[in-house]
């Protein structure tokens, strides 16, 4: 049975203790923003792509056909034919459906773009194994990660049918050498090439902003468990409120536990899902155990207007999550997640905000 210890997360304790787990170190002098859905999503792609001067990365798990997909597929091939080293790495089931004109165009330009874990009959063993993690990373000083996918479904406010509310992260400082870190990781299995220099890591970087940050990431196949520990962590040191964003809510057993025990503590904990969803399956599974949370004194919300893939967590106002994962086996036990974590009342509290909204 697992134990978890008694921490809280204002204190210095819980983020040494979630660094010790998740292999990465808390640093400051980062400046974090919260994007919501695409209207603020793919502007700010396209000025990092533009900005760029040196490199950029950008691992996609979904990458469809759409207006903001063919902007940024655009934008990277021009600057590919500008001569700017660009590599874009596409998980090979959730790009299955790009169209090839896209991947063509950046090809042509120059850029180097590649599958990670193509599919085959020898790489049965692999299928199940995914990239689910989305960074983008230029000049290995600004970055974005979250859930969102490169999509014309993931245009617009996050209001509209059929298209996806979703919530991805900006930052720029010293955080961004640990996106940068999880990129070059997967791009090392799938093309053999370690990534390095200063173009993609340059070293010391002057503070940006007052955020305390780390990413948090896992890869399963590797034997990494760290985004996992770090929400049981997490819930279990809520002492005031647990406000959790997720899409495909299917908790473990100890999982439920946890969030049941720190509500019983009188820890206000609320939990917004999908009213639609695009695997109807999956919400009905997701629903089998809420009658437990209900009945804890949880309280459990379905957003209706658009189709909810956010995947975000805030604990007390002051610590907060925004990422990749999704809370069920798949994220957990299968995919390579990425997640950053963020230690700074004031980035949580925009985002707990915006889910009260």
């Amino acid at each position: 049975m697992l134990t978890l210890p008694s921490l809280e997360v204002g204190n210095p304790t819980f983020a040494s203790t979630l660094s010790a787990y998740a292999g990465t170190t808390v640093v400051s002098g980062n400046r974090v923003e919260i994007l919501l859905n695409g209207d603020e999503i793919f502007p700010a792609k396209l000025r990092i792509i533009k900005a760029a001067r040196k490199s950029i990365n950008y691992a996609q798990y979904v990458w469809e056909e759409g207006k903001p997909s063919e902007d940024i597929a655009n934008a990277l091939a021009e600057r590919c034919r500008g001569g700017l080293p660009v590599n874009v790495l596409l998980d090979a089931v959730g790009a299955y459906s790009m169209p090839p004109e896209y991947r063509q165009r950046m090809v042509d330009a120059g850029c180097r773009v590649e599958s990670f874990r193509p599919l085959g009959s020898f790489a049965v063993d692999k299928v199940n194994f995914r990239n689910h993690r989305r960074i983008l990373v230029a000049d290995g000083q600004v970055g974005i990660t979250g859930g969102s996918g490169t999509s014309g479904k993931w245009g617009g406010n996050g209001r509209q049918e059929d298209h996806w509310r979703d919530t991805d992260v900006w930052t720029e400082g010293p955080v961004v050498e640990q996106l940068q870190g999880a990129f070059a990781e997967n791009w090392l299995e799938a093309t053999g090439v370690a990534l390095g220099g200063g173009d993609y890591f340059p070293g010391l970087m002057e503070s940006k902003g007052e955020v305390a940050a780390q990413a948090v990431r896992s890869s399963p196949a590797g034997g990494s468990a760290a985004v996992y520990t770090m929400y049981l962590l997490a819930m279990a040191s809520a002492k005031r409120s647990i406000y959790i964003t997720n899409p495909y809510f299917l908790p473990d057993e100890k999982m439920i536990e946890t969030l049941i025990a720190t509500a019983r503590r009188g820890v206000d904990v609320k939990i917004l899902l999908p009213g639609a969803i695009d695997h109807n399956l999956v919400r009905q599974a997701s629903r089998w155990e809420l009658g437990r949370l209900l009945q804890s004194g949880i309280k459990v919300y379905e957003y209706s207007p658009a189709l909810l893939h956010a995947k975000t967590m805030v604990v007390d106002g002051r610590w907060a999550t925004v990422g990749s994962t999704n809370l069920d086996r798949r994220s957990f036990a299968l995919n390579d997640e990425i997640n950053l974590v963020v230690y700074n009342q004031g980035v949580a509290q925009r985002l707990e905000r915006s889910v009260q909204r």
